[in-house]
């Protein structure tokens, strides 16, 4: 290859070269889930691929790209369940490709959640590489990938999409790419309600950002030793004036905001609608009384009473993780974004189930596992992996055919 070739050559595709194993490992995961799905549903006669489209929100995500909001449902209760509780992204893009290509829009719901979760899986890894290298940002993809609910990612449901957004959007404020960042983060915004904990994350680090420039400003000049410098690798991210901060930080909740606004508007319940949707399907933050109720009546039986033992186990893993995040000292805004995501979905008041799969973009919660796994010899590392793999492929064939998520 010549000089010039080198030159030429697309940043993008170096990116690309080295991210390949993290995508490479996570497509198989990915296609282990799915060839466990389908055959766990052969087996039941049921259709995999309905399971993966047309069912649950994916068939609410089909309404809206195919009628447009408006539609409702009242339950016998007197619950109202309108379509205006989910987000217009992912139904933006599936009528967009319905109308490009001659997928029905359940399909191009598919293949939106294909292609983000891809994406979803670069950006994880391009966090994991940029903080702590190439290795821990191989493993961050795989654990991401093996989960107990990853068959998620899968699905036509917003999960993958608003993860490769959040993902990128964090990346971006790592690198200084402050107007980038703050587009992604309004994209985010438009994708599910959790894309406030992507608007923290962004104005958390830009807040700090304009404090330590404006404290660098009063002290005097300092030349660092050699001991203090940045050491080889070391990404330090990009200069960016206080007005492309400001930028960002602006365009950050457009996305939230707008939405949340428009909602109002339609409905006629002014600046907080958005809520009295909500509210008719029971949703709403409670600061986690609801979910602590919901647990603690899971101790009335002894089956149930395992089942309620192994929630606090899974939350006090949560906490721990969390807290092992920032023993480590993680960024300040992937801090932020995670804590956000933890506190958006174990404060809700409604939907018990949802909770694992609402976690799911709660990437930087993974990575102290993915820094342990990376220490270990590759045999060691890949047969933990390929464990896990199997046994999130077969959990999520079972639970796609079971309960499922609601």
């Amino acid at each position: 290859m010549t000089d010039l070739e080198t030159r030429v050559r697309p940043p993008g595709a170096a990116t690309l070269r080295r991210a390949a194993p993290a995508l490479l490992g996570y497509a198989a995961v990915r296609a282990l889930g799915l060839l466990a799905l389908v055959l766990w549903s052969a087996a039941r006669d049921k259709s995999a691929y309905t399971l993966l489209t047309a069912r649950w929100d994916a068939l609410w995500y089909t309404r809206v790209a195919e009628l447009g909001y408006g539609y409702r449902v009242r339950l016998p209760n007197g619950d109202i369940h309108s379509n205006l509780a989910f987000f217009p992204l992912l139904p933006w893009l599936e009528r967009l490709l319905h109308a490009a290509t001659p997928l029905s829009f359940a399909d191009a719901g598919f293949v939106v959640s294909l292609l983000a979760s891809l994406a979803a899986a670069w950006g994880v890894f391009a966090v994991a590489d940029h903080v702590y290298g190439r290795r821990a940002g191989v493993y961050a993809v795989l654990v991401w990938a093996v989960l107990p609910v990853g068959i998620v990612q899968s699905m036509a449901y917003s999960e993958s999409l608003f993860t490769a957004l959040a993902a990128w959007s964090l990346y971006a404020v790592l690198t200084g790419r402050w107007v980038a960042a703050g587009v992604l983060a309004s994209l985010s915004g438009l994708t599910r309600p959790v894309g406030l904990a992507v608007v923290a994350a962004v104005w958390a680090a830009g807040a700090v950002s304009f404090r330590r420039n404006r404290e660098a400003r009063r002290a005097p000049p300092f030349r660092p030793s050699r001991a203090t410098a940045p050491g080889p690798g070391t990404h330090t991210g990009r200069r960016a004036s206080p007005a492309t901060r400001a930028l960002g930080m602006l365009l950050a909740p457009l996305g939230t905001a707008g939405y949340v606004l428009w909602v109002g508007h339609r409905t006629g319940g002014g600046p907080l609608g958005y809520l009295d949707v909500q509210a008719g399907w029971r949703n709403g933050f409670d600061g986690g009384y609801a979910f602590a109720r919901f647990v603690a009546d899971k101790f009335t039986s002894f089956p149930s009473a395992l089942a309620g033992l192994g929630l606090i186990v899974g939350v006090a893993l949560l906490l721990w993780l969390y807290a092992v995040c920032m023993r480590q000292r993680q960024p300040l805004p992937l801090l932020v974004y995670a804590g956000a995501v933890l506190v958006l979905a174990l404060c809700a008041s409604s939907y018990f189930g949802s909770k694992p799969r609402l976690l799911l973009p709660a990437f930087p919660l993974l990575l102290p596992l993915a820094r342990s796994l990376a220490r270990l010899r590759t045999s060691r590392s890949a047969a933990v992996v390929g464990c896990l793999a199997a046994a999130s492929a077969v959990y999520g064939a079972w639970w796609l055919n079971g309960s499922g998520p609601p």
